[in-house]
């Protein structure tokens, strides 16, 4: 497979790629080691206008400006002090449009995964979930903008996904953004079980 081109991340509509990037498959490389797995559930956050958006109204911080670069770099942003959170920056300079990967199926270096998760059995909290697929694919804040056509973070093709198997939902966890909390802009394979709230 090849990786993803620099073009396809400028896309201005965030939705649309938040519903392409399912079935894709997202790599790292640490020291040599490849881990990789099958994006299964996303969420779209459409910058200024966007409520949930940590960019909303044009703020710009130390931690959003990674928001307003050119698509096709990582946003990767601390949740609760706890999870590193992986983004990808979308849309032309200076358009804060995010994707947050909220689920992957693991395909490549399971065990490596299994190691950094502590845990001894494939189960799907593995990669279900946003925190937990960036602990099992080592992705910590260092990886923050970083360049997703480059050696340690990138995307590349995966599954032909059936459109009509993909789901919007609300998304999880933004009721703070008030009448945008409930926009369908969560995305998921139905009946994938590395999905993190597939009822929801």
């Amino acid at each position: 497979m090849a990786k993803l081109p620099f073009s396809f991340y400028l896309n201005t509509d965030v939705n649309s790629l938040a519903r392409q990037l399912i079935g894709k498959m997202l790599f790292t490389q640490i020291d040599g080691e490849i881990t990789a797995g099958i994006i299964v559930e996303t969420e779209a956050y459409a910058g200024i206008e966007d409520k949930a958006s940590h960019a909303y109204g044009g703020r710009l911080t130390d931690r959003t400006k990674t928001m307003y670069l050119k698509g096709g770099v990582s946003y990767v942003y601390l949740c609760y002090g706890i999870h590193n959170l992986f983004n990808v920056v979308t849309g032309p300079l200076n358009t804060p449009h995010a994707v947050l990967i909220r689920g992957v199926e693991p395909v490549i270096g399971t065990e490596i995964m299994l190691q950094r998760r502590g845990m001894a059995l494939l189960k799907p909290n593995l990669t279900a979930g946003p925190g937990a697929l960036s602990k099992a694919l080592g992705i910590d804040r260092t990886f923050n903008a970083k360049d997703l056509t480059g050696e340690e973070i990138w995307i590349e093709d995966g599954w032909d996904v059936d459109t009509e198997s993909i789901v919007a939902a609300p998304r999880v966890g933004v009721g703070y953004a008030a009448d945008h909390a409930l926009l369908p802009w969560r995305y998921y394979i139905k009946g994938n079980r590395f999905v993190s709230k597939p009822n929801s």
